[in-house]
């Protein structure tokens, strides 16, 4: 299944979602997670609109913003499959997975493929521990991700439907 593309953001889209979260307690993370759910990342530019909103510094928004792996900082590619890293997972192969996976894709955790394809992401348990290797592509659990596996799927998200006139 195709992800849809993201919408493009406005400041008025940012200024909406930090409205909206801006007078509940904590309100620094739900307003993060909305802009990155809405936008799919947290661009740069919505940085000083947060802090401006909620009093804090930009450094302190920054700091939030790189110190969970959950955000982004930049568009992810058409598809993101993150492979988990829990512990049960590690013990049922995911580091020969990881391996694989980075050798194929050519590129490392946090990263987006040169085509735009794929972006790579660590997750820290998919709830799927029974089943390892577990991953996610978009938002699709898949179970026992062997490096063939691995591979059909890259090969299936990589593979475009050419409309010919």
């Amino acid at each position: 299944m195709l992800n849809s593309p993201l919408p493009s953001w406005t400041p008025q889209l940012i200024q909406d979602e930090i409205d909206a979260l801006k007078h509940k307690p904590g309100a620094l993370l739900p307003i993060l997670h909305a802009i990155q759910d809405r936008c799919g990342y947290v661009p740069r530019e919505a940085v000083p609109l947060i802090a401006e909103s909620l009093q804090l510094t930009r450094a302190e928004v920054h700091g939030v913003i790189s110190f969970y792996h959950h955000f982004r900082t930049t568009p992810p590619g058409r598809h993101v499959v993150q492979i988990c890293r829990a512990e049960a997972c590690q013990a049922r192969g995911s580091r020969t997975l990881e391996m694989h996976a980075r050798d194929t894709l050519g590129i490392d955790y946090h990263q987006t493929t040169a085509d735009r394809e794929i972006t790579l992401e660590p997750v820290y348990c998919l709830g799927n521990c029974a089943c390892g290797p577990s991953l996610r592509v978009d938002d699709r659990i898949l179970a026992r991700v062997t490096p063939e596996r691995f591979d059909r799927l890259v090969d299936e998200l990589t593979t475009q439907v050419l409309k010919v006139s």
